[in-house]
């Protein structure tokens, strides 16, 4: 399994060192770092850890929107920002959000514009319930296979997200991953929650009843997974070490029958 640790491009203070020393270690394999805007006063830092490095565009957190016509001009000048980090980090490949509200046809209008380095589109789950409930863009297989087949993009699965998707619609959790799987993603993300929750919680493993090992049975375990759980500390990455260790005896489980 390559495992990937997700950060933010402003951690520098908090995680930055224990960073270095879990990759020295080979507790996981890359970074997926999320860009916040104007950070780039930081990019010298996270490139002295000769880690690899793949990227997550910002999103709604950050007023980012793809689907929304409003938001262009500055959509625009963030994904500059992301380039930077993009050549200088020298990533494997950008995540990028479809957007929240607005339709999917606008998300495709403006990444065409934009043309995100390597990009990879992520489903989402249907509801943003950071913004009262309103609708993510790129939630059903029928979005996110209209934005790959017509921007030509790759495609990053996010587990959890599919199982919020499937309650939402009334589908079975697994099959509607299983469905996804089969746009044959570049890459996961993976956390725990509530097999019958609407709503993303990233939780810990272990700390929701998310069929593991079943889902090892679906998706392939031996590209990047990144492990989007929450972080307790500010200070230490105690609690990542703890999720890489259980998932890692899943998967061994998995593979010994």
């Amino acid at each position: 399994m390559k495992l990937g640790l997700k950060l933010w491009s402003n951690n520098t203070e908090a995680y930055l060192k224990d960073a270095e020393k879990l990759y020295s270690r080979n507790i996981f394999d890359y970074i997926e770092l999320y860009v916040v805007p104007n950070t780039l006063d930081t990019i010298a830092k996270w490139k002295k850890l000769n880690i690899p490095f793949t990227l997550h565009a910002p999103h709604f957190i950050h007023e980012t929107n793809l689907a929304d016509p409003t938001k262009e001009k500055f959509n625009i000048e963030i994904f500059k920002q992301v380039d930077e980090f993009y050549n200088e980090l020298n990533a494997g490949y950008t995540v990028v959000h479809s957007g929240i509200e607005g339709n999917i046809d606008e998300t495709i209008r403006q990444l065409k514009i934009i043309q995100p380095q390597k990009m990879l589109i992520e489903n989402k789950p249907f509801v943003a319930p950071l913004r009262d409930n309103r609708i993510c863009r790129g939630a059903t297989l029928e979005e996110i296979s209209k934005v790959i087949e017509e921007i030509g993009c790759g495609f990053c699965l996010d587990v959890g997200h599919a199982i919020c998707t499937a309650n939402t619609l009334k589908f079975e959790p697994y099959e509607f991953v299983r469905q996804f799987n089969e746009l044959n993603p570049t890459c996961y993300h993976l956390s725990d929650n509530f097999i019958d929750s609407e709503l993303d919680k990233h939780l810990h493993f272990g700390a929701g009843n998310y069929d593991l090992k079943r889902i090892f049975g679906i998706i392939d375990t031996e590209k990047n997974i990144a492990i989007e759980t929450n972080k307790n500390s500010k200070e230490n990455l105690d609690d990542f070490i703890e999720d890489v260790k259980y998932i890692r005896n899943i998967k061994g489980r998995n593979t010994n029958g």
